[in-house]
């Protein structure tokens, strides 16, 4: 192995969390969470005028600083990228370009483009600097729970483009209606189908802002129905959520239960066994607590199937089942 490459594969171990086990690693991995949540409050507390005009030397600096630092992890991951146990990244190049356009490669990207526009383009200060709390999308890499949820809006996309369709056209027709019984009488709040949208949104969810409301009994009557309506439509995409979620909760500990039971099969837990237990259970979002009563039932049940054994009556071994 070269040392190009040797230094490319440690890199790639620093880099990612799961692969990576070390201490050192670990700690870079803190490092790059803590760096984030500096970032996204200092740009949160940039949006205070006073604040900026008074500490806009220090706050550039700082964001010079997190900026060549994600810079450098950014390209440091598209280099090492080929060291996964993916295959379609091994490719020099084009494993490379594919993990380019992966979301999380694209979020670092978008953590990174408002400050090299702010200083090469004349675009609105103010835009790039709110822009800049994308960053913290960045912490979904090292949270198992973003992780989860962004697995399950995936899977469950249909289920929820489904419920949208449907929460679409019941607007359109709750501002049709409203618009029909109510534009004589509040010409400029329901004057057209487009206007009456707000109406439509602010009902069907719920919120009820108040600062549009139907006027005529027929009005209310109708506002009461769509009102209703909203009820079950908000509950529709949120019992999808917890569904999935739920679902896919349960999956993972399942996955997480036929991994201990393979690795515990011959009845004993190296060293090598544990750590790898450790980086499954951290991948997969399971708690310690969690964990280690899997790992007591896997233990028990090999002892359970052990003392089941029959024993030789002479030399005191197990013998095989069947025999």
């Amino acid at each position: 192995m070269s040392q190009a490459k040797t230094l490319r594969n440690r890199l790639y171990q620093l880099l990612e969390p799961v692969a990576g086990g070390s201490p050192l690693a670990r700690l870079v991995t803190v490092f790059i969470v803590v760096l984030v949540l500096l970032n996204v409050t200092t740009n949160i507390l940039a949006s205070m005028q006073d604040f900026y005009a008074e500490h806009k030397g220090w706050l550039f600096r700082f964001e010079l600083v997190s900026t060549l630092i994600f810079t450098v992890e950014y390209f440091a991951r598209l280099w090492t990228c080929v060291e996964s146990e993916e295959g379609r990244f091994r490719a020099l190049i084009k494993g490379r370009l594919r993990f380019a356009l992966t979301p999380m490669m694209l979020i670092d990207l978008l953590a990174i483009m408002p400050f090299y526009l702010m200083m090469w383009t004349s675009m609105d200060l103010l835009f790039l600097r709110v822009f800049r709390l994308f960053r913290v999308f960045k912490l979904t890499r090292y949270s198992p729970a973003m992780g989860m949820l962004i697995t399950v809006l995936r899977k469950e996309s249909r289920s929820f483009g489904a419920a949208m369709f449907i929460l679409l056209v019941i607007m359109v027709f709750a501002a049709s209606g409203i618009y029909l019984v109510e534009h004589e009488s509040q010409p400029e709040a329901f004057g057209s189908i487009p206007a009456a949208m707000w109406w439509a949104v602010a009902t069907l969810t719920t919120v009820g802002y108040g600062d549009v409301t139907p006027m005529t009994p027929l009005g209310k009557l109708f506002g009461a129905s769509i009102t209703i309506v909203g009820v079950g439509m908000v509950a529709l995409p949120a019992g999808i959520l917890a569904s999935a979620f739920s679902d896919e909760l349960r999956k993972r500990r399942e996955e997480f239960m036929l991994h201990v039971d393979k690795v515990y099969e011959d009845g004993v837990l190296s060293a090598n066994e544990r750590v790898e237990i450790e980086s499954q259970r951290r991948s997969l979002g399971i708690e310690k607590s969690e964990a280690q009563l899997m790992l007591d039932s896997a233990r028990d049940n090999v002892r359970e199937s052990t003392m089941n054994e029959p024993v030789c009556p002479h030399c005191g071994g197990r013998l095989p089942k069947n025999t």
